[in-house]
């Protein structure tokens, strides 16, 4: 086939999916070129090295464009979302033109849904990573003043207005992804969110994790726990530092965070709060997947404790390497480990999920038969083949979907 693939994203899970599931279409003898705005980065997980051809679009920034940002939308960029949707039609354009089978469009930083879903003709998949969330509680909660220390200072200076800015910027996902004929993504739980915020069917076509890079090392364990994720309030990492105060100081980790993006406050935050508790931290930025292997091998456990993740990466990457894993169970990290096989899922509770910690510090074989256990998951289910042989089989259907035919809405 010859597809064609669009996105705007420049780091984090959602880029690493994106990158695989590109290399894994050119692997399988696909044409793959690769459509994007001027507004994304591509050092983390780059596709020009998985991609037939990479095509970036320019899009105009202006001093007005600026102005005009900045009064109505967060974070303010140099140019309007006018002149983004502007630019993505270009590419669809160009597309349409094209002798492209099948399209994939993934997601847009800046609107979630990609303004490029109004213009496509051509059959396209869209990869929703998760709509948006700017209605949950929760998101506002954590965003917010954090036990009297913690603020950004966006949002500490005009609250109402930031809540403002961004409820458009939801109002213009929800416009785009309206446009879709077909949507996929990442778990049952992220269906639910896209049902609860479109209105909209869609099909979970789970991920995958290059179990030939990310793979058990004969490396000797070091006394630290790992999490990986941004460094912004929603990874949780407050929480994990919060338990490994109640692991006894004899048997206490150090604790290690790799971010792909960090929030400089919240960085300053967890690290005051990880001395003021005497946890030794250390926060890793934009690791090469090399040296975040060999992490992920010499960690005694991996701690996955975000709010609500749609589904994350990181427990794929943590069993493929053999290291058990205990997460908080919500989300859609409850639809890849298996509790008391790969690792425990805990309630979101410091008491409960210190326990969970110390029972497994205290048990190497334990340790040992779970990363053991998460690795042949991954094998029988979580490869990068897998999960683009799941991707496929949804391609060729919106291939011979009838013409103008939309995912069906409520």
């Amino acid at each position: 086939m010859k597809i064609a693939v669009y996105h705007d994203i420049s780091s984090g899970g959602g880029k690493r999916a994106l990158y695989n599931f590109v290399k894994y279409l050119a692997l399988s003898g696909h044409v793959v070129d690769v459509y994007t705005p001027s507004t994304h980065g591509d050092a983390f997980s780059p596709l020009q090295q998985v991609a037939s051809r990479i095509l970036v679009f320019p899009v105009k920034k202006t001093l007005i464009g600026l102005l005009y940002c900045i009064r109505d939308y967060f974070p303010p960029e140099k140019f309007s979302f006018g002149y983004l949707e502007k630019t993505e039609q270009d590419i669809a354009d160009v597309i349409n033109k094209q002798d492209y089978d099948v399209v994939l469009s993934d997601q847009n930083l800046k609107t979630l849904s990609p303004f490029f879903l109004k213009y496509i003709k051509k059959p396209t998949v869209y990869y929703c990573h998760q709509p948006s969330r700017i209605e949950e509680v929760i998101i506002q909660a954590i965003s917010q003043k954090k036990n009297g220390v913690y603020c950004p200072q966006l949002v500490r200076r005009t609250p109402r207005q930031y809540y403002s800015k961004v409820r458009k910027v939801s109002q213009i996902d929800r416009e785009n992804a309206s446009f879709s004929n077909y949507i996929l993504t990442n778990s049952y739980y992220t269906r639910e969110a896209i049902l609860r915020s479109y209105g909209l069917n869609s099909f979970v076509s789970y991920l995958g994790v290059e179990s030939d890079i990310f793979k058990p090392l004969e490396t000797p364990k070091e006394n630290f726990v790992l999490s990986v994720g941004s460094c912004f309030p929603a990874k949780g990492f407050d929480f994990i530092v919060k338990s490994l105060v109640r692991v006894p100081p004899k048997m206490r980790p150090r604790f290690v965070i790799v971010s792909n993006t960090v929030d400089k406050d919240w960085k300053i935050y967890l690290e005051n709060l990880a001395a003021d508790f005497g946890i030794a931290l250390e926060i890793k930025v934009l690791v090469s997947n090399d040296e975040l292997v060999q992490l992920y091998n010499r960690a005694k456990l991996v701690l996955y404790t975000p709010y609500l993740e749609p589904f994350g990466i990181v427990p794929l990457e943590a069993m493929a390497c053999g290291v058990a894993i205990v997460a908080i169970k919500e989300g859609g990290v409850r639809e890849s480990v298996v509790h008391n096989e790969s690792g425990f899922l805990m309630e979101r509770d410091e008491c409960q999920f210190a326990e969970a910690i110390i029972e497994l510090l205290s048990n190497e074989d334990k340790r040992q038969l779970m990363g053991k256990r998460g690795r042949e998951i991954i094998q029988d289910f979580w490869t990068l083949k897998h999960a683009g042989d799941r991707l496929l089989r949804h391609m060729e259907r919106a291939m011979h979907k009838p013409e103008g035919v939309h995912m069906q809405r409520l």
